[in-house]
């Protein structure tokens, strides 16, 4: 957890070996932050290819269950590819949507976020990032291309190089639609999250084509917006530079809008 930017973080190899930590980067869309410990010659596991993953695999997560017992190894196997999840943590609580995850029945509990799920040649396929609360044996971790990708950005570019909209939104469902009265109940509500902060990023690509605040965004690139669909989703299958078409509600009626995508500043 390395939300807050004032916070002094360290890594711990063993009791004996701490290291101050510097945060490269971070990205909340695959719930993987990139560390810099100044140190060599230290051990290290291999990367493996989470795209060879199969059912029925048998592999080890490694971890410190509830922050107390070091070095703790939990064998199973991987019990479902490709799962969606909405996991919730942080302060405040906060509720993201992870996608593309390895279900394994190895014990993921409390304090085992972040270690690594390793396969049986000792690679690691995985980031260890959720459990089912109230269930046994269900547990999740990233797919470790992921973070092979995010990190290759970091090296290259020292950043994250991703298509920025600049909008806060909320996906709509049946339930928020019926319970604020609103006229569909799919696409991105355009609304700030809390008092004094914006909806619209200033200079931002979505400020440029002209989006507003209550604007519903339909549909992107003719994709439909939907808790299956986010916008986050079709975003990323998006360059920077390129054009793309919105098709959004605004007081009722349909426009269609254009914008260009930018890099986040």
């Amino acid at each position: 957890m390395v939300a807050d930017p004032e916070a002094n973080y360290t890594v711990i190899l063993d009791p004996k070996h701490k290291y101050p930590a510097k945060v490269l980067e971070k990205d909340p869309l695959i719930d993987v932050a990139i560390l810099k410990i100044a140190e060599k010659n230290l051990p290290y596991l291999e990367l493996g290819d989470s795209n060879q993953i199969e059912l029925g695999e048998q592999v080890l997560a490694i971890g410190n269950p509830l922050g107390e017992f070091e070095d703790t190894l939990s064998a199973g196997i991987v019990s479902g590819l490709s799962r969606k999840i909405t996991a919730y943590g942080g302060l405040p609580l906060k509720a993201t949507s992870l996608r593309g995850l390895i279900q394994t029945d190895a014990a993921i509990n409390p304090g085992n976020s972040g270690g690594p799920l390793v396969n049986m040649e000792g690679k690691v396929i995985g980031i260890n990032t959720a459990m089912v609360m109230g269930a046994q044996n269900i547990g999740f971790a990233i797919p470790i291309n992921y973070a092979k990708d995010f990190l290759e950005e970091v090296r290259k570019y020292g950043k994250i190089k991703r298509p920025f909209l600049g909008v806060r939104y909320f996906i709509l469902n049946k339930e928020i639609a019926q319970v604020n009265k609103l006229p569909v109940d799919c696409g991105a509500l355009i609304v700030r999250e809390n008092l004094g902060e914006s909806a619209i990023v200033k200079g931002s690509a979505a400020d440029k084509a002209g989006l507003k605040e209550y604007d519903i965004i339909l549909e992107m690139a003719g994709e439909k917006i939907s808790e299956e669909n986010p916008l986050a989703d079709v975003l990323q299958k998006h360059k920077i530079g390129e054009e793309i078409s919105l098709k959004v509600l605004r007081e009722g009626k349909e426009i269609n809008l254009k914008l260009k995508l930018e890099e986040k500043k």
